[in-house]
This record gives structure tokens, sequence and C-alpha cells, in this order.
């Protein structure tokens, strides 16, 4: 019996309170009850909802805390280096995955209610096999780029880009059991190692390094970073194989590479693009400015990062669920909740948003007194996020929903406008030139997603739209 409420709560209101919206709260709190207890499909989907948001409530304050104490600790101008290093290595992490973190969400479902569990088990071991050899093959040719590319390259970054390259393998790994986490609605574990134990574990590691004589520095933060990783990598892959060996009896594994791979070829390029056209911004600043700027520029970032958490959770708690009911044909199901993750995303977006403006100032100058520079970018960089929140998370209805390709098309032609704004911009006015070059980008990719899902799928997915009957 989950926990109630309901029956902690209620006894506690004051009499007055009790008396005027008594049948309200009594209302809302059975509600509450029935999200944490209930076993129906629309519960469960709350609940992993309501836990996903939760830990990225968390995670978010855990990443900014850390990213404060790290910036305080090691001065602009080594943050800078560190977080233009870290930017790198999440984007290639992504793109070293080949889109498998996205279809198992996409096929674990499928295989599930057609009780394929040979299927099903290969899908689980061969994602996480490919992962982790494709992204040491990555850094492989990494560091072998490096080497070659070393005389170009500032010798500040050679050392931490050497480092960055061994948490690849576990980087991919990682997301991939993130991926196989949410397909069997494990939200807690597929989030909580990555979001909320990792940066803990590189906060507690890097304070410890610099207590007994280790410098603060780019170099030091990579290690922490590293072994971080790791521990946290491995931890999640432990608690993830005992749960699949409770809920997934052993047997036969089948591997369909061949499929997997043509459905994967799309989807890399989305996430691919999807992770460039979210970072793109920082590497292009750290080409054309040094890295005191790269560092006021990411604590921008960072802070509207606070936003981004709503986003996220509602597109782990959902997209297996989209999947489900787009490939067995529930229709009326499937729109509604297209509609309801587009509403879960837009307004907790939009209220957010407005926080983090009037905050923007205090929030800025807790990583030291040279970043406060960075508000007047805030008020660009929200009007792209909250017009990509008014549809919600599209590209993932989109992929769920078999239209990968004209996804990977409309990233790739975002990414582009985005690297050319960045260009042309940067140079003329700095930082507010990566902020509008962004922001454009932004704007372009939510129209572009919007045309494509009401062509494509017949379903208005603007926040404030209708879906739209097939055929019309």
């Amino acid at each position: 019996m989950a926990l109630q409420p309901s029956k902690l709560i209620s006894p506690l209101l004051p009499g007055f309170i009790r008396s005027r919206w008594g049948t309200r709260i009594e209302t809302a709190l059975a509600q509450f009850d029935s999200i944490l207890d209930g076993q129906s499909e629309k519960a469960i989907d709350q609940r992993s909802a309501l836990f996903a948001f939760a830990i990225r409530v968390l995670s978010a304050a855990i990443a900014f805390f850390s990213q404060v104490v790290l910036a305080r600790w090691m001065g602009s101008f080594q943050y800078g280096i560190f977080v233009w290093i870290w930017v790198a290595v999440v984007i290639v992490g992504s793109l070293s995955c080949f889109g498998f973190p996205s279809i198992v969400v996409r096929f674990i479902p499928k295989y599930r209610h057609s009780k394929d569990n040979n299927s099903l088990r290969g899908i689980i071991l061969g994602s996480k096999l490919f992962a982790f050899f494709s992204a040491s093959l990555f850094a492989l040719v990494g560091i072998s780029g490096v080497y070659l590319l070393g005389d170009s390259l500032q010798s500040v970054y050679v050392i931490p880009i050497y480092l960055a390259a061994i948490c690849l393998p576990m980087l991919a790994l990682t997301e991939t059991m993130d991926g196989i986490s949410r397909a069997f609605s494990w939200i807690t574990l597929g989030l909580s190692p990555t979001f909320i134990l990792r940066p803990l574990l590189i906060l507690a590691l890097m304070f410890g390094a610099v207590q007994t004589g280790y410098l603060a520095n780019a170099q030091t933060a990579m290690t922490a970073t590293i072994i971080a990783t790791w521990l946290t990598g491995m931890i999640q892959l432990f608690m993830l194989n005992n749960k699949l060996n409770t809920t997934l009896p052993r047997g036969t594994k089948r591997f369909n590479f061949k499929l997997w791979l043509t459905v994967a070829a799309p989807v890399f390029l989305i996430e691919g693009f999807f992770a460039l056209l979210t970072n793109v911004d920082i590497m292009i600043v750290g080409f054309f400015l040094d890295p005191s700027k790269v560092a006021v520029y990411f604590a921008a970032v960072k802070v509207l990062a606070l936003v981004h958490f709503v986003y996220f959770a509602v597109k782990a708690a959902s997209a297996h669920r989209i999947s489900q009911y787009y490939h067995s044909g529930e229709i009326e199901q499937y729109h509604a909740k297209i509609h309801e993750v587009t509403r879960w995303t837009f307004w907790p977006s939009l209220v957010f948003s407005g926080v983090l403006l009037l905050l923007g100032p205090y929030l800025l100058y807790m990583f030291g007194e040279e970043f406060a520079e960075g508000y007047p970018l805030l008020f660009v960089l929200v009007i792209g996020l909250v017009a990509r929140s008014s549809i919600g998370p599209a590209e993932t209805i989109l992929t769920m929903s078999g239209e990968q390709n004209a996804c990977a098309v409309i990233y790739g032609i975002t990414l582009t406008v985005n690297i050319m704004l960045n260009i042309m911009l940067i140079p003329m006015f700095g930082l507010m030139g990566a902020a509008i070059g962004t922001t454009i980008a932004l704007i372009y990719e939510a129209f572009a997603l919007y045309s494509a899902a009401r062509r494509l799928l017949k379903i208005n997915i603007f926040v404030f739209g209708t879906t739209i009957e097939a055929g019309k």
C-alpha cells in the first residue's frame, strides 16, 4: 500500500480551512492518493511523470548547486575549460549510442505487447553491448585525433580532453540503460543514477581532491568526473540487471540488428542533431571567445536548465506510452496522451521561466561576480525555450509514431541554421549573438515540428490546438 497523503494531511488542516475549502482539498488529496496507489495505466503514467518530475527538480537543484561550487572553486577560466570539454563529451556520448536509447523505448513496449520475449531479451542485451563498444571506438578515434592535431589545439585543452575520452563508453551505456528503464516505467532507476548520484559524486570527489592538495583546475575536475561516471554506471548496471532478472524469464535471445539499425539511423540523426542543437552555441562560443566567456554563457544556460527538467521529465514518463498506443491502434488514447503531455510541458515551463527571469541576477551572482553579465542573455534565450515548450516533446511524438525521418530532416535544417547564425553573430555581438542565433533556431524548430505533426500525423500539437481527425 502506497503512502496516502489524505490520511496524513487532512487531520492537520486548521478548522477554518476545512470549513471553507475542505471538500476541494479532500478531493485533490484523494486524487493524489489514487496516483500513488493506483494500478491503472493512467495512474502508472501519472505516477511515472510525478517521479520523473521530482527527480528532475532535485537533479536540477543538485546540478545547479554543483556547478556553482565548481565555478567558485575553479574560477571562470578553468571552469570554462572544464564545461567546454564536458559539453563536447556529452555530445559525442550521445552520438556514439547511435539512437539505441530511444529505439529501445519504442521496441520494448512493442515486444512486450506481442509477448516476443526472445526479441525483448535480444534488444536489451544488444543495445547495451552496442552502445558500450561503439562509444569505445569513438573514444579511440577521439584520442587519436587529439594526438594528431594536438599542436593546433590550445594546450590547456589537451590533457582534459584525453581524460574526458575515458568517460565515453560508460556515458553511452548509461544513456542506453536509461532508455531501457523508461521502457519498463522504472523512472527512478533510469534517472536517479545519472541526474542525482553522478553530480553528487563529482562534487564530493572534487572536494576531496582539493582538500588533499590537488589544484582546483579542469584536469582535476575531469578526473573526478571519470571516477563518478564509471562508479555510477556500474551501480546502475547492477541494479538494472537484478530488476530485469526478476521481471523477464531467462531464455533465447533474438538479435535483429538489421531492423534495429534501420530504425536507429534516422533516430541517430535526430538525437545527434538535438545534442548538437542544444550545445552547439556553447561550442562555437569556445572557438571564438576565451574560456572565461564560455563560463559566463554556460552559467546562463545552466540557469535556464532549471526549466528544461520539465521537458525531460514529461518525455521520460510518456515516450513508451505514446509508442504503445500508436502501435496497438488505440487512437483515442494516443491523441489524448499527446495533448496531455503538451500541456504538462508548456505550463510549468512558462511559470518557471518567469520565476527564473526574476531570480536571474541572484542565481548568476552565485557563480561569481563576473557571471552577472550573463543576465541579459536570459531574456533572449527564454523566448526560444517557451516557444519550444508550446509543442511539448514533439520529436518524441514523431519518432514514437514512425515519423523519425521527417524529424531528422527538421533537426538537420535547424542545426544548420543555428550554426550559421552563431558563426555570423558571435563575432559581431559576442555572447548576445549566440543567444539570438540559438533563439531564432529554436523558434524555427518549433514551427517545423508543429507543421510536420499536423501534416504527417493529422494532429495539432500546439498547446492551444485540438486533435485533427484522420483524413482531414
